[in-house]
């Protein structure tokens, strides 16, 4: 049966290093060292973004209540203890349509391969819905250790919460099974000193202070689409992209960022645009001034809206943002 978390789960952790009172011997850092991976998979909007960010402690992947915002793998590196999470989150799965759909999901079931276990993270407040059929059916034949994350319980109704649950349960058998919102931190600790705990011992893959694989050139594209999708909603159609032309240092420290947004008609990149330009300054000075917290330095954006209706159709673009082509 899976331990549901706050209930009887023992979590072990071991120290770092340790300085024994006789002869002060000093045990080697990458001896007690723990480090593994965890794809992180599930539906669209069912929070494994915020989660993500969340146990990592800093952004590393952007957010927003539009369905389908992660389009590409991205891992963040967590610690806890003398454990290193490698967490990989990857884009919702879903029903491809497009050929940006079918990369995307092809992405999500690529970041998967090699991961020590898979923790599919579920809409506690939505349950099971058709949504989640697809990825159910595909777990069924994956032979990595499986567990369930129920997320948004703060805005869950509980006795439904436990019904999806055990339907969950019998469906797929989990190793372990936790309650969690991302969103208000409840049940994070718990979660991540059992991911730490499930880690296979081995030296970090990382450096201490690296908190993603993402580089700057792509994290800037992220947060300019991030301010899109917050500030468009509905307005603004899923197929838009965000291309950084332009990454560069100015010899006073600060960064110099030139990007396009490219949108399919000249109707998309007027809601952009905004009435006088007013909607495209908010979005920079927004998007600016997230970039220059996350980068620790000032940061200059220039952003231009260019129509073009066959960039899902691109081979570069789906380089830049991190997609393999599909046919």
């Amino acid at each position: 049966m899976p331990a549901f978390a706050g209930m009887t789960t023992t979590i072990m952790t071991a120290p770092f290093d340790r300085l024994r009172a006789n002869g002060v011997v000093l045990t080697s850092i990458t001896e007690n060292q723990r480090c593994g991976v965890i794809a992180v998979v599930g539906a669209p909007n069912a929070g494994k973004s915020t989660l993500v960010n969340a146990l990592v402690g800093q952004k590393v992947a952007i957010t927003s209540p539009k369905a389908q915002t992660t389009r590409t793998r991205v891992m963040g590196v967590a610690i806890e203890g003398n454990a290193q999470i490698v967490l990989v989150d990857t884009p919702g799965i879903f029903a491809p349509k497009r050929r940006l759909d079918r990369a995307m999901v092809q992405a999500a079931w690529g970041g998967a391969q090699g991961a020590d276990l898979i923790a599919m993270v579920v809409d506690g407040k939505a349950g099971r819905g058709p949504k989640l059929e697809p990825i159910i059916e595909s777990l069924k034949h994956r032979s990595e250790r499986k567990w369930l994350i129920l997320n948004k319980v703060d805005i869950a109704i509980k006795e439904k919460l436990l019904v999806h649950t055990e339907k969950l349960n019998e469906t797929l058998g989990f190793d372990e099974i936790f309650f969690v919102s991302a969103a208000t931190g409840d049940g994070l600790p718990e979660l991540k000193a059992a991911f730490a705990a499930a880690m296979p011992e081995g030296p970090w893959h990382f450096p201490e202070d690296q908190v993603s694989d993402a580089t700057d050139r792509m994290l800037a594209a992220e947060i300019t689409r991030e301010q899109l999708y917050h500030q468009l909603h509905a307005e603004l159609p899923y197929a838009t992209a965000v291309d950084t032309e332009q990454y560069k240092e100015r010899p006073d420290g600060s960064v110099e960022i030139h990007q396009q947004i490219l949108v399919g008609r000249p109707t998309q990149r007027a809601i952009v645009l905004g009435k006088g330009g007013q909607r495209l300054k908010e979005i920079g000075s927004k998007a600016r001034e997230e970039l220059a917290a996350l980068l620790g330095v000032k940061v200059h954006l220039y952003l231009h809206v260019k129509v073009k209706e066959d960039w899902e159709n691109d081979r570069g673009i789906y380089r830049d943002i991190g997609l393999d082509w599909v046919e």
